[in-house]
């Protein structure tokens, strides 16, 4: 699968709702009711990080959950996209890029959306043929300013903001024309799903649901 057939699938993805859900799963339980949840309220791309001992089954059970789209974060080694492959990603998210981590995305067929902080990462996934990145991490790179300053020469590339995306200031990333979405993980607090309220959740799902530009 080539970087430009990935951007196209990662594109499309991105574009199903402002905001993915980035989540951290400690316990398998949640998995499933935390997808549907997040589904109802609006936000079928889900991304699960590779951060916990039960995230690739995690990934395996939200993949069943009609209306969804699952797929992982913190893809980090060749191994890590073979294993979310398996366990039914249909997208992956990497920090950064590396070589053996971009032919592990082409030669598994996952579309990857590769991470980057500066110009200089940008122009060189895009020279690749990547026109769609996760920036990261977002607020400490320089926040919704560096990433006007960046679209400015390089306006081809697309992006979905992630780190320290918050809902106040999800809409000033949201306004820009290089945006598509953005990451966040307010929308599964960790004290709600401890305490199986998913209604809280999925209200919180379709809050996100309707971030936009805001005037």
């Amino acid at each position: 699968m080539t970087p430009k057939a990935q951007s196209a699938a990662t594109r499309d993805i991105a574009a199903l709702a402002p905001i993915i859900p980035v989540l951290v799963i400690e316990d398998l339980a949640h998995a499933e009711p935390l997808a549907r949840a997040l589904i109802a309220g609006g936000l079928p791309a889900l991304e699960v990080t590779l951060r916990t001992p039960c995230a690739l089954e995690a990934i395996r059970v939200m993949a069943a959950v009609p209306g969804g789209v699952v797929g992982a974060g913190t893809l980090l080694t060749p191994e890590d996209v073979q294993a979310a492959k398996r366990a039914g990603a249909r997208f992956g998210v990497s920090p950064g890029a590396t070589p053996r981590l971009i032919a592990a995305c082409a030669e598994e067929g996952l579309p990857l959306l590769p991470g980057a902080a500066t110009a200089s990462e940008v122009m060189a996934l895009f020279e690749q043929g990547y026109d769609m990145l996760k920036f990261f991490p977002a607020e400490a790179a320089g926040g919704a300013p560096a990433l006007k300053s960046i679209g400015g020469p390089i306006s081809q590339v697309s992006f979905c903001p992630t780190g320290g995306v918050t809902p106040e200031n999800a809409p000033a990333y949201l306004s820009l024309p290089n945006v598509i979405c953005a990451g966040g993980s307010w929308v599964a607090p960790k004290s709600a799903m401890e305490a199986g309220d998913w209604a809280a959740i999925e209200t919180l799902a379709r809050q996100a649901a309707q971030l936009g530009p805001r005037a």
